[in-house]
C-alpha cells in the first residue's frame, strides 16, 4: 500500500459510518446492475415467443447455491406461468416492470452512495485543511524565511483540494466498478462460459496497456503542483511589492516570470491530460473490440450450431457492455488516484515537518514578570556566521533598556530570540530565573508586546486590528489603549469611527496612523515586557513626533527593550547598549556615552542609528 494512503486513513476513520455506507451502497449498486441487465432476458423471451412450446418445471429447491445456478430456469418458471395465467402482453408488462424496479433501485443505490462517499470527502478536506493551518500557525518563524509563502498556500490550497477530487476515487476503484465486473461476469460464465473466456483475456490485456501509459503521471503532476506552487508565489510577491514593481518599471520583468511559469504549467497539464484523456477512448475501444468478437463468435453459436437462444445472447451483449463503463471508470479513476498522491505527498511535507520551537513536556506556564531579563552567553547563528557571540545582558524589571548599532550588529536577533521565533544556539535567556525554553510559548508571549518597523495590519476595521491581544476587549478599552497610542485623534475623525474598515495591510491608512495602531494594540494587550524593533523608524519627523508620544506613554511601568533606529527614541533609556557585529562594546546612559567619546558619541554626530 502507497505510504501516502496509509496517513491519510487515519483522517477517513473519523467518517467510518460513511465509508461503510458508500461500500454497502456501491455493493448494492454493482448487484442491481447486473440483474437490470438479467432480467432483460425474460423481456426478450416473451418478445420472440422463445418458449411458447416448452414445458417449464420450477427447479427443486436444494440449496442456495444451487438456486442461484438455476436462476435462469426460476426466471422462466414464473414468466411462462404469469404470461400463460394472464396473457403474452401482462407477461411483457410484468418483465419490463421487473427490469424497471431494478434500475431505480440501482441508480437509487448510485445516490446513496454518494452521498456517504460526498461526507468522507468534504469531511476530510474539512479536517486536512484545519491541520494543515494549525501546522502553518505552529511553525516557527525560520521556516517560512526559507520556504516560498505561495508554495504553503499551493499545499493548502491546491493539493488539499486535489487529494479531496482525486483521492477517495479510491472507493470507487476498490468496490463499486470491480463488483460490477464481477457480478457481470458471473451472470455471463452462467450464459455461456465459451463467450466468457474471450472477456478474461480481454481484462488484463486491457489493465496492463492503461497501466503503461499511466506510469509516468505521479512525476508529471508533482512537477505540475510544484509549479502552480511557484505561481501563486510569484502572484502573491508582485501584489505585495505593486508600488517597488511600478516605481522601478519592473512590470515587464515581472509578468515575464510569471508568463515563463504559466508556459511550463501549460505544457505539463497538457501533457498530465493527454494521458488522462487517453484512458477513457483507448479502454472504451478495446472493449467493443472484444464485443465485434463477441458478436462474431455468439452469432455463430446462435445461428450455426443452435446451442445459444438469440435472447440470451443479446442479454450477453447487454452485460459484455456492461463491463465497459466500470472499466472506462477504473482507468480513469487510477490515473486520478495517482494525482491525488502526488499532491497527498506535498502535503504530507508539510504536515510531518518537525517543529523545532516547541514547548518541553513539563513546561511552566509564567504568569507574572517579577525581577529580571537576563541573557547569558548567548550564541546565534542564522546560517553559519555567528550574529550574537558570547552576549550577556541584564533588564532588570521597570527599566528601558535601547540596543543601537549599524545594520547586522544583531540588534533585532535579540527580539527575536526573546519572543522565541528563533532557538538561541548556546547560552540562556532567563525571565526571573526560568529558562524560557522551559515555560509554555504561550505564557512567554503574553508577557510579551511587540512593536515592529512594519506595522503589520490585517484587511478589517480598527477595532479588529487592535483587539488581537484581548480578543474580549470593550469598545471602551479599545479607545483608552487608541489615545495612549496617541491614535484617538485621527480614528475619531473617520466616518466609522473604530468600526472603520482599514483596508488590505491596511492600505487606507499613512505609516503613522498604522504605526500608532500597532502601538495601541501593544497596549491593549496590557504586557510587563515591551519589545520595540526600530518601531520609528520607517516614520517622517512630524509621524514621528506623535508616534514618540503614544511609545513614551506605553513605556511607562513598563519593562521596555527598544532597538533603535534614531536618536530621540532612546535619549531618555535607562541603559543604552551599543553592540558591533553581535558584541557589546560600549553601556551606559546618554550622558555617561557622549562623554566616553566613543561609538555611540560618533553614531550621535553622524545621527546614523541603523
Amino acid at each position: 500500500m502507497d505510504e501516502n494512503l496509509k496517513k491519510i486513513i487515519p483522517f477517513a476513520k473519523k467518517y467510518k459510518s460513511n465509508v461503510i455506507g458508500n461500500i454497502t451502497f456501491n455493493i448494492l449498486y454493482a448487484l442491481f446492475g447486473t440483474l437490470g441487465m438479467v432480467f432483460i432476458m425474460p423481456v426478450l423471451s416473451v418478445l420472440f415467443d422463445e418458449r411458447k412450446k416448452d414445458v417449464i418445471e420450477l427447479p427443486e429447491y436444494t440449496g442456495f447455491i444451487d438456486a442461484v445456478g438455476n436462476w435462469q430456469d426460476y426466471i422462466a418458471y414464473y414468466v411462462k406461468q404469469f404470461s400463460t395465467e394472464y396473457g403474452v402482453q401482462y407477461g411483457l408488462m410484468f418483465t419490463v416492470g421487473i427490469v424497471l424496479i431494478t434500475f431505480l433501485l440501482k441508480n437509487l443505490s448510485n445516490y446513496l452512495a454518494l452521498q456517504h462517499l460526498t461526507k468522507v470527502k468534504n469531511g476530510v478536506l474539512r479536517d486536512l485543511r484545519e491541520k494543515m493551518f494549525a501546522k502553518i500557525v505552529s511553525l516557527p518563524v525560520s521556516y517560512y524565511s526559507e520556504k516560498r509563502k505561495g508554495d504553503v498556500m499551493a499545499r493548502m490550497l491546491g493539493d488539499v483540494n486535489e487529494v479531496q477530487n482525486s483521492f477517495f476515487m479510491i472507493l470507487e476503484l476498490i468496490v463499486k466498478e470491480p463488483l460490477t465486473i464481477v457480478f457481470s461476469l458471473i451472470a455471463m460464465v452462467s450464459i455461456s462460459w465459451k463467450l466468457t473466456v474471450f472477456v478474461f483475456i480481454f481484462i488484463p490485456i486491457s489493465g496492463l496497456v492503461i497501466s503503461k501509459i499511466g506510469k509516468s503521471l505521479k512525476g508529471k503532476s508533482t512537477k505540475a503542483q510544484q509549479e502552480n506552487g511557484y505561481l501563486i508565489s510569484i502572484t502573491e510577491e508582485t501584489l505585495t511589492g505593486l508600488k517597488v514593481v511600478k516605481s522601478y518599471n519592473a512590470e515587464n520583468f515581472f509578468s515575464k516570470t510569471f508568463n515563463d511559469s504559466i508556459n511550463r504549467l501549460y505544457k505539463l497539464t497538457n501533457s498530465i491530460a493527454k494521458k488522462n484523456n487517453l484512458a477513457s477512448p483507448l479502454s472504451e475501444f478495446m472493449g467493443i473490440l472484444v464485443i465485434g468478437v463477441l458478436l462474431v463468435y455468439g452469432g455463430n453459436l446462435v445461428l450455426v450450431e443452435g446451442s445459444l437462444k438469440g435472447s440470451d445472447f443479446i442479454a450477453y451483449i447487454g452485460l459484455a457492455y456492461n463491463i465497459l463503463t466500470p472499466a472506462k471508470a477504473i482507468s480513469k479513476a487510477s490515473y486520478q488516484v495517482k494525482n491525488g498522491l502526488a499532491a497527498a505527498e506535498r502535503v504530507f511535507e508539510v504536515l510531518e515537518v518537525e517543529n523545532s520551537i516547541t514547548d518541553t513536556e513539563n513546561a511552566k506556564k509564567l504568569t507574572s514578570f517579577n525581577q529580571s531579563i537576563e541573557l547569558k552567553n548567548i550564541t546565534f547563528a542564522y546560517n553559519d556566521e555567528a550574529v550574537l557571540k558570547n552576549f550577556s545582558l541584564t533588564i532588570p524589571k521597570g527599566k528601558t533598556v535601547a540596543l543601537v548599532g549599524q545594520s547586522g550588529s544583531g540588534k533585532s536577533t535579540i527580539a527575536n530570540l526573546l519572543t522565541r521565533f528563533y532557538e538561541v544556539n548556546q547560552g540562556e535567556i532567563l525571565i526571573d530565573n526560568h529558562n524560557i525554553k522551559e515555560v509554555t510559548m504561550k505564557s512567554l508571549r503574553s508577557l510579551t508586546g511587540l512593536v515592529t518597523q512594519d506595522s503589520i495590519m490585517f484587511n478589517g476595521t480598527i477595532k479588529d486590528n487592535i483587539r488581537l491581544g484581548k480578543l474580549d476587549a470593550s469598545d471602551d478599552e479599545i479607545i483608552e489603549a487608541l489615545k495612549v497610542a496617541n491614535a484617538y485623534e485621527f480614528v475619531k475623525d473617520l466616518p466609522s469611527g473604530i468600526e472603520t474598515n482599514i483596508g488590505d495591510s491596511g492600505n487606507k491608512l499613512s505609516g503613522g496612523q498604522k504605526q500608532r495602531l500597532s502601538i495601541a494594540r501593544a497596549v491593549l494587550k496590557n504586557p510587563p515586557i515591551m519589545i520595540l524593533d526600530e518601531a520609528t523608524s520607517a516614520l517622517d519627523t512630524e509621524s514621528e513626533k506623535f508616534v514618540q508620544v503614544a511609545l513614551e506613554n506605553m513605556m511607562q511601568n513598563r519593562t521596555s527593550v527598544v532597538i533603535a533606529h534614531r536618536l530621540s527614541t532612546i535619549q531618555k533609556a535607562d541603559v543604552i547598549v551599543v553592540m558591533q557585529k553581535g558584541e557589546i562594546v560600549e553601556q551606559g546612559n546618554h550622558d555617561e556615552l557622549i562623554a566616553k567619546d566613543g561609538m555611540y558619541a560618533r553614531l550621535v554626530s553622524m545621527q546614523s542609528f541603523e
